[in-house]
């Protein structure tokens, strides 16, 4: 493809597997396109509540399995990817409680919830060996997806 887009994609994948450090990746709002598919690559992936993140729009999943880009809610629906959805999925490994009407209305409160969930988390993977880290985090990304036929 014309700018190497895949290319940089699967090499980021490869380098954030290997990392000896911790990977915390943080969903705030809208994580989407195939960009996204590195947020994955994470020992722990947080979202906020209210967060969504998908490796393709609903508008573009539309237009390529239904063609029809109005079909929008429906792809939406089929991709999952509320952070309810994500949790349950076991894509996500913690809910990141917003303020009241959403991170936007108070963004102090928000940041010290992101902070809180972020230091947690990086306090427990400290915790492990660099090589058991790795091998966890690259198993958790091969058993993300599912298919269903029908």
């Amino acid at each position: 493809e014309e700018r190497g887009q895949a290319e940089a994609i699967a090499r980021n994948l490869y380098e954030m597997s290997t990392l000896p450090v911790p990977v915390v990746a943080v969903i705030i709002g809208e994580g989407g396109s195939g960009g996204a598919l590195a947020l994955g690559v994470a020992d722990r992936v947080l979202m906020l509540e209210y967060s969504i993140y998908s490796v393709i729009s609903p508008e573009g999943c539309a237009s390529i399995l239904y063609r029809d880009a109005s079909l929008a809610p429906r792809a939406a629906e089929a991709l999952r990817l509320t952070a309810p959805d994500l949790l349950e999925l076991g894509i996500a490994d913690e809910l990141i409680p917003e303020p009241i009407g959403g991170a936007h209305r108070d963004w102090d409160q928000a940041a010290a919830a992101v902070k809180e969930a972020v230091l947690r988390h990086l306090d427990e993977l400290l915790a492990l060996d660099p090589e058991e880290r790795i091998e966890a985090r690259i198993a958790k990304y091969g058993r993300m997806g599912a298919f269903e036929e029908g």
